[in-house]
């Protein structure tokens, strides 16, 4: 029988909603049992063509690129607060048994893409993330990022439910 490949840089993306413990444990789990470490993602999507409509009509084109810049910033800074601040939490005494979150990282663009394009740029091995569902006449259905992730990634993409 042939061995299974282990996993040496696991990507867990989160959009930070109230359900993603059970996810980052996963990954976690997942680290341990394979001496792995763990890239941390946080997507911000950027602003709405109609909220950047309403930006662009009351402000000059200069004062509508600096308010962009500048809140986009601090949106990404503050993500990347409470992301390490979750991981902190979660990891406790588990951090001093070796394991490690290689790194912590908040971007701005697609979730799905930026996903994808993040475990290539950092050689991960698996992606995890949670399943956010929808009801489609009845029925649950996993959520579009974890679908494009899925379709698009030559890596194996581990999809946790979040509940």
């Amino acid at each position: 029988m042939k061995k299974l490949p282990g996993f040496n840089t696991i990507l867990y993306a989160t959009d930070l909603g109230e359900h993603m413990r059970p996810v980052f444990r996963t990954a976690l789990d997942l680290a341990v049992k394979y001496q792995a470490q763990i890239i941390m993602l946080h997507v911000v999507e950027p602003m709405s063509s109609a909220i950047q409509a309403v930006v662009d009509t009351y402000l000059t084109e200069i004062d509508a690129k600096k308010v962009h810049q500048d809140g986009m910033r601090e949106v990404l800074q503050t993500m990347k607060r409470r992301l390490s601040r979750f991981c902190e939490e979660e990891l406790g005494s588990q951090q001093q048994q070796d394991l490690r979150v290689k790194e912590v990282l908040v971007v701005s663009g697609r979730p799905s893409e930026e996903i994808v394009k993040a475990a290539g740029k950092h050689g991960a091995d698996l992606i995890v993330l949670g399943k956010a569902t929808h009801h489609v006449f009845g029925s649950e259905v996993a959520g579009s990022t974890a679908r494009r992730v899925t379709r698009h990634s030559n890596i194996p993409v581990l999809i946790v439910p979040n509940v």
